[in-house]
């Protein structure tokens, strides 16, 4: 296969010198009011009208699409402990909600996923909102300046904090696409610095582990620019490494996700590949709009699947059509087949569009049973929608629920807008719309029974009308019934991507 019109030995020479370029040029990357609310139609419902003002001032007509509107970056790190609150927050959600995104600190970046981290967080009390506060995550990026300011090769301490956030073994982690994750204090979301396991993971971690819900082992993984270009490790339950190892891949490509069962570890690999001479471009640039990953379907697609404790090198793939998918929603052992549900694009970072066309719920079967893998592709909903969230007690596990957000079909923006609940037993999908001008981001389930599925969701709100957010909760298995709360909060959150749960006894 070639790479962007290079055999494989001459994109890993290439890889090797542009490291070194890039380790003496600087880090580079990573990453990824009383307002009305909707009447929380069905799934045949219709859309409501873009959240996004029709009207733009000159001034944000001239920024790129991440900057504008709810995607430009708050500048004011807010702490409040009186919060407004309508509805009836239910006594049972106690704990910390947070929520991490890209903020660039200079006020640009040269794409969504490029920005400064900053996390939000609410703290729920039996019934009761206790605060809000808003946090930059004070990587050594952010200390050098902001965005792609020099600090170093990319990796390590040095990289963009600003994707999602996990809490394992009593430690709250935010994470980005490259680097090192960071560690936050639950209490007041202050960052307490890099955390690389006790010295033992020197590699990138990439931003979606998985917790295996039988051992409390968490699974993660992460890619690098050069060889190995991909690693897997395994923590315990207490957070101790207990497992690295490399994965043979052929190139930096961007694996942005991975997936696991009770037995299993599933990689899948795109045609999505990191560009030395455009990430050169960017950083040289600081008004770059430069995205440095490449859309090369030349160099193909595959799926591989692994034992859960490994070794690597008993990984198997399956070659596939190119495709692209950013986020898993779970995956399970069915007998010798592996079940991968996912959020599918047709393709990514290419044509001009903001990120592609829009993603669709399919279903991949892998046949391990034989010499070589078998691959089925099925499509279980055509409604445009990612950033999915499930019962994560039910991770690696046969499962029948999951939540999506709404993704408006566009090639300027991303546009997002409420959620979509969808239940794999029955096909059906039920929908809360948040109402005219407001939309949305991931929606994160918090349980209430042992039964899956049975608890609620909790999301940052915006409303375009008054250019404000909120922190609204609705019960996970009646969506369409509309909030069951909503706190106002005291700063506008802009959109932003994954967050966690952090239960109040570790507050």
């Amino acid at each position: 296969m070639t790479a962007g019109g290079l055999d494989r030995r001459a994109f890993l020479r290439r890889s090797a010198q542009a490291a070194v370029a890039l380790g003496s040029s600087g880090a580079l990357l990573a990453a990824c009011s009383d307002s009305r609310h909707g009447d929380g139609a069905g799934a045949t419902g219709t859309t409501s009208a873009p959240a996004t003002p029709t009207t733009l001032s000159a001034e944000d007509a001239a920024k790129p699409w991440f900057l504008r509107g709810n995607f430009a970056p708050v500048t004011d790190e807010v702490e409040v402990t009186e919060l407004r609150v309508r509805g009836s927050i239910p006594k049972e959600l106690s704990g910390l909600y947070v929520r991490n995104g890209s903020n660039p600190l200079p006020g640009y970046a040269p794409h969504w996923f490029l920005g400064d981290g900053m996390v939000h967080g609410v703290l729920l009390d039996e019934g009761n909102a206790a605060w809000y506060r808003n946090r930059y995550v004070q990587t050594t990026l952010l200390a050098a300046g902001g965005g792609l300011a020099a600090a170093g090769a990319p990796g390590g301490a040095a990289g963009l904090s600003n994707v999602s956030v996990i809490h394992h073994a009593g430690k709250l982690l935010s994470l980005g696409e490259v680097g090192l994750p960071y560690e936050l204090a639950p209490a007041d979301l202050s960052t307490v610095g890099p955390y690389d396991f006790a010295g033992t993971v020197t590699g990138n971690v990439t931003a979606h582990p998985k917790i295996d819900p039988a051992t409390g082992n968490m699974h993660f993984f992460g890619y690098n620019f050069t060889a190995p270009f991909l690693s897997y490790y395994v923590a315990d339950a207490s957070g101790a490494l207990v497992s690295a190892q490399g994965v043979e891949v052929g190139a930096a490509s961007m694996i942005h996700d991975f997936a696991i069962t009770d037995r299993d570890v599933i990689f899948w690999e795109f045609p999505i590949l990191f560009d030395f001479d455009l990430a050169l471009e960017m950083v040289s640039d600081p008004k770059s709009t430069v995205m440095p990953f490449v859309w090369t379907p030349s160099y193909g697609a595959r799926i591989g699947v692994m034992p859960l404790s490994g070794p690597t090198s008993a990984i198997r793939w399956v070659e596939i059509e190119p495709a692209y998918v950013f986020h898993g929603v779970n995956a399970y052992r069915d007998g010798s087949d592996v079940v991968v549900d996912v959020c599918h694009l047709d393709k990514v970072f290419s044509d001009g569009s903001a990120l592609g066309p829009p993603p669709t719920l399919h279903r991949w079967r892998v046949d391990t049973a034989g010499t070589a893998l078998t691959f089925r592709d099925d499509v279980l909903s055509d409604r445009p929608a990612d950033l999915p969230s499930i019962d994560r007690r039910w991770t690696g596990r046969d499962y029948r629920h999951s939540w999506r957000v709404e993704v408006t079909p566009r090639t300027d923006t991303v546009e997002m807008r409420g959620v979509v609940h969808y239940d794999v037993q029955t096909g059906k999908e039920e929908r809360y719309d948040p109402g005219p001008s407001r939309s949305s981001g991931e929606w994160l389930f918090v349980p209430r029974g042992k039964r899956e599925g049975d608890g609620f969701l909790v999301a940052y709100v915006y409303d375009a009308s008054t250019d404000g957010s909120e922190l609204v909760i609705l019960d996970a298995q009646d969506v369409g019934a509309g909030p069951l709360a909503a706190v106002t909060l005291p700063a506008r959150v802009p959109y932003g991507f994954h967050a966690t749960w952090v239960p109040a006894e570790a507050v």
